[in-house]
Order: structure tokens, then C-alpha cells, then sequence
């Protein structure tokens, strides 16, 4: 029987399946005692909330998940045991932060290519706001920003693939292209000055729609515990 509530759970609205962790037993020597189900959306007990009003990313919809005495058969335990799924689950976590780390440095692309756009065409004083030193190093900036998280992507990419590194390489990357879209995003609202808060012009939704990224698929601060423990755990073995 499951029983608690979950929150902005993605197109929970329009799901008919819900891949359910819950805990079982207290943790011990043999695992987490978290298990992980699958449960029907319509299953006696499951109660979908309202979709959530979001400040971006509004094509992605979420809603609260409600879970009242809901009762699952044993075929529902994903692996079989109850902690093969949690550990499929999490390596396919760590999967899931190279595809974040990926979708930042997409976003922060096309601020960057909006900026240059924009300042190469927008003038100010009869010049292109372009000619501005300040606005160049803003520019340089971004282009910086966005070389340095593409390549980072490629390299945790491919330590992913070849099974070298599936935990720290993954959140480093999710950490800093999520960082640095952010970072771009607001170099691009402030290089198109007042246009870059109106509505109509694209910088003003991607400043909104990459704030997101830094929260979910695990916090900054949660990368940085995985990041900063990891290493340190791994020293420690080796004394």
C-alpha cells in the first residue's frame, strides 16, 4: 500500500502511468529501502492536482501527485526487488543531467546568437551598440561561456557511454551549463536592454524557461554534494 504526495511531477496531467519510489523498510546494510512501482494514473487512490502555473517552460506541464492507501501487486516492483529499481533509477538520473547540461547549453546558443543579432542591428548615437567595448565583452562572455559547456557536455557524454564516469562527470556538467545558460540568458536581457524584458522579443522567454534548470533533475547544491563528496570519498578509499 502507498501512501504520501509528490510535487511538480512533469505531465502528470496527461499521464496514464506514474514510476512510483517509495520506502519500504529503514535503510540498512542491503540498500536505501526505497522501492520503485509502477502504478496506473486511474488506480483507487491516485489523485492527479491541478496544473501548475509556472513562471516558463509552460509546454511542460505539472501537477501534484496524491497517493491515499493506493494498493499494488507484486508485479508492480520494478527489477523484481526492491533495490535493483532504485539503482537502475538513479544511474538513469545521472543520464538525465548530461541531457540538462545538453539542453543549457542549446539555450544559451540561441541567447547568444539573439545578442549578436541584435547588437550588430540595434545602434545607439547613430552606431551599432556592437562597436561598444562593453557590449563586445559581454558578448565575449557568452561565447565563452557557451564553448567552454559544450565541450563539457561532449566530454561527460562520452564518459557516460563508456561507462568511466556516471556520477561526477555528470552533475559537473549539469552544474556548470546550468550555471552558465543562466548567466548568458541575463548578459542577453541586459545587452538588449529595455527590449530584453518585453514580451515579444525571444531573450526575455529564454530568461525565464533556464531558471528552471538549475532546480530540477537535482539542485546546483545537490551537484556540488555529489561532486565535492564524490571526490573526497574517492581519496579516502585509496588510504
Amino acid at each position: 500500500m502507498i501512501d504520501g504526495q509528490k510535487r511538480f511531477i512533469t505531465n502528470a496531467p496527461t499521464a496514464n502511468l506514474f514510476v512510483v519510489f517509495a520506502r519500504t523498510r529503514p535503510a540498512d546494510a542491503d540498500g536505501p529501502g526505497i522501492a520503485v512501482f509502477l502504478v496506473p494514473a486511474d488506480a483507487a487512490g491516485v489523485e492527479v492536482g491541478a496544473k501548475d502555473a509556472k513562471m516558463g517552460q509552460e509546454g511542460a506541464w505539472t501537477a501534484d501527485v496524491n497517493f491515499t492507501g493506493v494498493r499494488v501487486p507484486n508485479s508492480a516492483l520494478v527489477g523484481g526487488s526492491e533495490d535493483v529499481g532504485y539503482r537502475a533509477a538513479m544511474t538513469s538520473l545521472a543520464r538525465g543531467r548530461v541531457h540538462i547540461a545538453a539542453l543549457a547549453v542549446g539555450s544559451a546558443q540561441r541567447a547568444l546568437d539573439e545578442s549578436v543579432a541584435y547588437a550588430a542591428a540595434a545602434t545607439q548615437g547613430g552606431q551599432p551598440i556592437g562597436s561598444f567595448q562593453l557590449v563586445q565583452a559581454m558578448i565575449a562572455d557568452q561565447q565563452t561561456g557557451v564553448m567552454a559547456g559544450r565541450a563539457l557536455v561532449r566530454d561527460a557524454a562520452a564518459k557516460w557511454v563508456s561507462g568511466e564516469d556516471r556520477r561526477i562527470a555528470p552533475s559537473a556538467a549539469k552544474l556548470f551549463c546550468t550555471e552558465m545558460a543562466g548567466n548568458v540568458a541575463d548578459l542577453a536581457v541586459q545587452i538588449h536592454g529595455g527590449t530584453g524584458y518585453m514580451r515579444e522579443v525571444p531573450v526575455e522567454r529564454i530568461y525565464r524557461e533556464v531558471r528552471l534548470l538549475r532546480l530540477y533533475e537535482g539542485t546546483s547544491e545537490i551537484q556540488r554534494l555529489i561532486i565535492g563528496g564524490g571526490l573526497v570519498k574517492a581519496a579516502q578509499r585509496q588510504h
